[in-house]
C-alpha cells in the first residue's frame, strides 16, 4: 500500500465525516494508518522536554551559585588585604595658615582629597568625596566644618564624622605624617575601619 493511496483514503475519510461534528477521535481514526509508519508518542516527548528543562534549570542554578561563591570569596580576600600607599608630600601644606584648607590628589591622581589646618594648628586630611552621593566637600571658615553643597551635609573637620545632613558615614581619612615642616600623606582608610584614627598631627 503506497502513500498516495493512504493520502487519498485519509482525504475521503475526512470529507465523509464533514457532515458530522469532528472531535479528536475522528482525527486519531483518520491518522491511525500513519502512526505505524511515523510513530509519535506525545507523553514521551513531553517527559523528555520536562527532563531537559529540569536539567537546564539545574545547570543554570549551579552556575549562578558557584559564581556567587566566587564573588563572595573575592570580596572576603580583598577585605583582608591591606592596600599599600606610596607616601606623598603635600605641596603648599607648610604655608597653610590655621583655619584654612587646600586640595590635593591622593593616593592616585584621580582621587581628590582635602587638607585642613585647624585653628589650633593641627592638620587633618580626608577624601574629598561626600559619603552621600560623592559631591566634593569644601572647608567652611565660618563654621569650621567640611560642607557638602549638594545636599547640605556637614562633617567635623577634626574627626571627619557626620554632623548633619544625609551622609551615612564619616569621610575617608587620609593618614598624615610630619617630616620637619613638611606634611606627608602616608595612607588612606575608609571611614569606620579604625575608630582610634581620629586625631590630628
Amino acid at each position: 500500500m503506497n502513500s498516495k493511496y493512504l493520502n487519498e483514503n485519509t482525504v475521503k475519510n475526512v470529507l465523509a465525516a464533514n457532515n458530522e461534528i469532528s472531535d479528536e477521535r475522528d482525527v486519531r481514526t483518520a491518522t491511525a494508518p500513519h502512526q505505524k509508519e511515523f510513530p509519535y508518542e506525545r507523553d514521551e516527548e513531553g517527559q523528555v522536554t520536562r527532563r531537559e528543562f529540569c536539567n537546564f534549570l539545574f545547570l543554570t542554578s549551579s552556575t549562578l551559585f558557584l559564581g556567587a561563591i566566587g564573588f563572595a570569596g573575592k570580596s572576603v580576600y580583598e577585605a583582608q588585604v591591606t592596600p599599600t600607599y606610596s607616601p606623598l608630600k603635600i605641596e603648599g601644606a607648610s604655608e597653610l595658615q590655621p583655619g584654612t584648607a587646600l586640595n590635593f590628589r591622593y593616593p592616585r591622581e584621580e582621587d581628590s582629597a582635602i587638607l585642613v589646618r585647624a585653628s589650633d594648628g593641627n592638620f587633618y586630611a580626608y577624601g574629598q568625596k561626600c559619603t552621600h552621593l560623592s559631591c566634593p566637600v569644601y572647608y567652611d571658615k565660618q563654621s569650621m566644618h567640611l560642607e557638602c553643597p549638594c545636599h547640605e551635609g556637614g562633617f567635623d573637620a577634626a574627626t571627619g564624622n557626620v554632623l548633619y545632613g544625609p551622609p551615612p558615614r564619616a569621610l575617608d581619612k587620609i593618614e598624615l605624617e610630619m617630616r620637619g615642616t613638611e606634611v606627608w600623606a602616608i595612607g588612606r582608610k575608609a571611614s569606620g575601619s579604625d575608630e582610634n584614627n581620629q586625631h590630628g598631627i
